[in-house]
């Protein structure tokens, strides 16, 4: 368990706090997928516009002429279809991750949601009154919002 999440000893129970911990889990899984999927995102679109400036001076350039002979200088080569696969692998990878990003981020939104309406529940009399310092902590430490559903 986090140490800063152990520190709310007084101010929240065991229960609340597996629960701050696992959207503090799924809040660090979804920032995971977020940073993955922008850095998957930039590098196919580097190599499909590197492959693109590679087609048209090598190929589309100079064998403007005629499409079959562009084809043809095209095909006559496996390495342009290893860089073809590597940008429609690569791309479909970034898809990949955007799929488990929205998967991510819909898992940790729900929790931060399920933790906002069930307040009351958690935080009940004197504890109510002290919330705010766990709310404090969270958006501090960890960048969670506890105040408002919204993103």
């Amino acid at each position: 368990m986090e140490p800063a999440i152990i520190l709310m000893d007084e101010l929240t129970d065991q229960a609340t706090r597996q629960m701050l911990q696992s959207v503090v889990d799924r809040k660090r899984k979804f920032d995971k997928y977020k940073r993955d999927h922008l850095i998957s995102l930039w590098a196919s679109m580097i190599l499909a516009g590197m492959f693109l400036i590679y087609i048209y001076l090598y190929i589309a350039k100079p064998y403007s002429y005629s499409f079959f002979a562009m084809f043809s200088a095209f095909v006559d080569q496996s390495d342009h279809f290893i860089f073809l696969i590597a940008v429609i692998g690569l791309y479909g990878y970034m898809l990949v991750l955007k799929q488990k990003l929205d998967k991510a981020e819909k898992e940790y939104h729900g929790l931060r949601c399920e933790i906002i309406d069930r307040s009351k529940d958690l935080w009940r009399d004197q504890a109510w009154k002290t919330r705010h310092k766990v709310y404090e902590a969270m958006k501090k430490n960890y960048d969670i919002n506890l105040y408002h559903e919204n993103k």
